[in-house]
């Protein structure tokens, strides 16, 4: 069976996200098609029932590369990374709330924040996002 059989085959069965991917997280080189991946999390049980879905596309131990979407309304709630971050806005709109102020981020737009800072984030529109996470030294 080659793997995009196995990850088919997986799929039907129920087993999507990162058990779908194993194998395909961590490559001396790996390319995506952003546009084909944020469709197919759009066709995703999780999107039709939570109204956001999301998948990583690398993992390394000092680098997390994850792509999100979520619909219109939908809220991240508090949270922080003990990493340094990115968040790429790839379509939509989103607010950002950060324990000093609010940031909007329209598609385009790239945010960087520091270690450990806490924030939540709302979709104002349907919106896909290109988080990256990035460890010091490997240090997950």
């Amino acid at each position: 069976m080659t793997n995009a059989q196995q990850k088919g085959s997986q799929e039907k069965e129920g087993h999507t996200g990162h058990e779908s991917l194993a194998g395909h997280l961590a490559a001396p080189l790996m390319a995506f098609s952003l546009s084909k991946e944020v469709a197919q999390l759009h066709h995703e049980e999780a999107w039709v029932r939570t109204g956001h879905n999301s998948k990583t596309l690398v993992k390394q131990p000092d680098l997390r590369i994850v792509l999100i979407a979520l619909k219109k309304g939908v809220r991240l709630e508090k949270h922080k990374a003990d990493a340094r971050i990115s968040i790429h806005m790839l379509s939509g709109r989103a607010k950002l709330q950060l324990p000093e102020e609010i940031v909007d981020l329209d598609a385009g737009h790239l945010l960087v924040l520091d270690r450990a800072l806490e924030h939540d984030l709302e979709a104002i529109e349907q919106s896909a996002i290109l988080l990256t996470i990035s460890w010091p030294n490997g240090a997950v």
